[in-house]
């Protein structure tokens, strides 16, 4: 029994292909996203449309996927929190190796990080979201020059480039300014 369900979205039947190295199997679809695909501040909207151009070919040791996804991205600025609408296209590939291939048991570790086949259906999901994480930025930004806000008053500086505040006074240093003070308004002290 496998733990793959053949109608969802993003799992592929390569019975089609079949066993023969060297056929291939090309397909453009757009399913919906799943959910939590990107980061947390930018990501790609859960049932959205992904375009996928894939090319599956029959290798000696499984089926090699090769492709990009095409999908649109909304998040928000890491400077200024202003919204952000964005397209992505990432390219992948992957060899899904078939579920019955003998492996030697002291590979145990390398086992876990080798993508399988499961009775001839693929799940294309963590590649996608593999793909699209690592080509996300860090800190997205609305352009690259954002000023972000003010870190006193959270007003955007892209909105009043001339904001500024009065300078704060180091509380270490208020009582000289008090005498500073003290002496301008009173000049006959300095003599």
């Amino acid at each position: 029994m496998t733990s793959l369900d053949p109608r969802a979205p993003l799992v592929l039947d390569t019975r089609e292909l079949g066993r023969r190295p060297g056929s291939q199997l090309e397909t453009v679809r757009t399913e919906p996203a799943p959910a939590e695909l990107g980061i947390e501040v930018l990501h790609v909207p859960e049932g959205s449309p992904v375009e996928l151009d894939l090319r599956l070919e029959a290798v000696m040791e499984g089926v090699l996927v090769s492709g990009s996804a095409t999908a649109g991205l909304v998040g928000e600025c890491a400077r200024c929190l202003e919204p952000i609408e964005d397209d992505i296209t990432v390219r992948f590939q992957e060899l899904f190796v078939y579920d019955d291939t003998r492996h030697d048991p002291s590979d145990e570790d390398l086992d876990d990080e080798v993508s399988r086949l499961e009775d001839d259906l693929l799940d294309l999901e963590p590649l996608l979201r593999d793909a699209v994480v690592l080509a996300l930025p860090f800190q997205p930004l609305c352009r690259e020059d954002c000023p972000g806000l003010c870190v006193e008053c959270g007003a955007r500086l892209a909105d009043d480039p001339d904001h500024a505040h009065e300078e704060q006074i180091d509380p270490r240093w208020a009582g000289l300014t008090a005498l500073s003070e003290q002496d301008l308004q009173d000049p006959s002290t300095t003599d």
